[in-house]
C-alpha cells in the first residue's frame, strides 16, 4: 500500500469519527453549511439548558455594571466629586487635631 493510500485511509477514519462525535452532540450542518444544535427531549438538558440561560443573564447585568463603573470613575465630574470629598475629609482632619493641641 502506498503512503499516499494510507494518508487517505486515515483521513477518511478521523473524518469519521469527527462526524459521529458531532451526531451524538446533536450537531447538525443544513446544505448551505450553517451548523445548529438540535435540542434534546429530556427534562435535564432543559433544565440545563435554562439555567444557562439565567447565569447568562446574570453575567450580562455584571458586565453592565462593571463598564458602568469603569467609565463613570473617569469622567470629568467623577473626578471633581472625588477631589471635593478628598478636599472636605482632609479639612475635616485640620479642627480636629487642632482640639487636641491645646489639651496637650
Amino acid at each position: 500500500m502506498s503512503s499516499w493510500a494510507i494518508v487517505a485511509l486515515v483521513a477518511i477514519v478521523i473524518w469519521g469519527i469527527v462526524e459521529s462525535v458531532r451526531a451524538r452532540a446533536g450537531i447538525i450542518t443544513d446544505e448551505d453549511g450553517n451548523e445548529t444544535i438540535i435540542p434534546r427531549g429530556d427534562a435535564g438538558s432543559q433544565a440545563e439548558l435554562e439555567a444557562t440561560r439565567r447565569e447568562l443573564e446574570i453575567l450580562r447585568e455584571r458586565v453592565k455594571v462593571l463598564e458602568r463603573i469603569a467609565t463613570d470613575a473617569n469622567t470629568g465630574d467623577a473626578r471633581e466629586a472625588a477631589r471635593i470629598a478628598a478636599e472636605i475629609e482632609a479639612l475635616r482632619g485640620i479642627p480636629a487635631a487642632k482640639k487636641e493641641e491645646p489639651e496637650q
